[in-house]
């Protein structure tokens, strides 16, 4: 296990050339090894443990815990309310008198590994997306300048570079930050999807999942339902029937015990809370992007907040110049470049950028 998740280091890696922001990569990475992580761990519990464990008389174990595990179990909703040691043996279980309508059927603990894979899978297209549509632009453009350890003369020729770079290519990159805030729109609609996905799957039970936990401490002991066991039960019912010696038709109830639950219900918990914070964090970043797009006042604020060396005359002349694909580029630039290197390719290209007095006249 160590071995296989030590394998997933590479994704959390320091970038030293970065083309997005933290709560883009708290999406796409973090959230994506979190995801395969835990998959690989309800994996090695599933299949290479006992996930299940049936008590049954007159029938070879191994059997019902195949039947069982296959099949599915299931649960009694309303003997979960019931006192367990007096009323009920356990949590959920009781007799279910052949009411069909009565039972509780749980089939998606054997998906539980593939479904988080398959959302890991979702939350990394994003990073893909992008990673495609960049191309490598801001690294060609950066050219080592982030990396103030060269001589003065390649310096200067990496700087007169990059100038030159964004002088010929003013109004040319409106396409690059819209495919950046379209793939980071993606992360947001992908939260909210797999958060809708994962409240069916679960039967309608995840949306609330965090907040009964929470709210389990402040219920009395003796009126307390473990949402976790509700929604993982621990132990549950199987029934299999087979045919008698003279052909009569054997009904064998038994008794089920979900190790892998165990796992599976802490697992939840922790990412109903993560995508709750993501969900959050997400929203946070769309008001945050709409008021760079539709408040250009906003904008040389929080270029002179990327760098407070450059001047906040150079940031209003330049965001006024500027239109949104250019400036989302130069910002960027803030967090890539030496920030005197960032200052005095702000500064030189603010004045190429601003019109000259014949230009003005006409």
């Amino acid at each position: 296990m160590y071995k296989l998740l030590i394998g997933l280091k590479s994704y959390l890696k320091w970038q030293p050339i970065q083309t997005d922001n933290a709560i883009f990569r708290l999406h796409n990475s973090f959230t994506t090894v979190l995801l395969l992580t835990c998959s690989l761990i309800i994996t090695a519990t599933q299949f290479v443990g006992q996930p299940i464990s049936c008590i049954v008389s007159g029938i070879p174990t191994h059997v019902v815990n195949t039947f069982c595990w296959i099949h599915s179990t299931f649960t009694m909703p309303d003997a979960f309310k019931r006192q367990v040691g007096r009323e009920v043996a356990h949590p959920g279980v009781a007799n279910d008198f052949n009411d069909e309508d009565a039972k509780k059927y749980y089939t998606y603990y054997q998906w539980v590994c593939f479904v988080l894979f398959f959302q890991a899978i979702a939350c990394y297209t994003p990073k893909f997306l992008w990673d495609k549509f960049e191309g490598g632009l801001m690294r060609m453009i950066v050219m080592g300048l982030n990396i103030t350890i060269c001589t003065r003369e390649e310096k200067e020729a990496k700087r007169d570079a990059l100038l030159d770079y964004l002088t010929k290519h003013v109004k040319r990159h409106k396409l690059y930050a819209i495919r950046y805030w379209a793939c980071e729109a993606l992360c947001f609609i992908n939260i909210v999807i797999q958060m809708y996905l994962m409240n069916r799957f679960f039967d309608g039970e995840f949306m609330s999942y965090g907040t009964r936990v929470m709210q389990l401490s402040d219920v009395p002991q003796e009126q307390r339902i473990d949402p976790m066991v509700y929604i993982f039960p621990r132990v549950t019912k199987c029934i299999f029937h087979k045919y008698g010696a003279s052909g009569s038709l054997q009904k064998h109830d038994s008794l089920c015990i979900l190790p892998l639950n165990i796992v599976n219900e802490k697992t939840y918990v922790f990412i109903w809370f993560w995508y709750m914070i993501m969900l959050v964090m997400l929203i946070g970043l769309m008001i945050f992007r709409a008021c760079i797009i539709f408040m250009p006042k906003f904008r040389p604020r929080l270029l002179n907040a990327r760098n407070r060396m450059v001047p906040m005359e150079i940031c209003r002349s330049l965001s006024r110049k500027l239109d949104i694909g250019d400036w989302w580029l130069i910002y960027m630039l803030g967090r890539n470049l030496d920030p005197a290197i960032y200052k005095d390719v702000m500064s030189e290209f603010a004045k190429q950028v601003e019109p000259s007095k014949h230009d003005r006249t006409k």
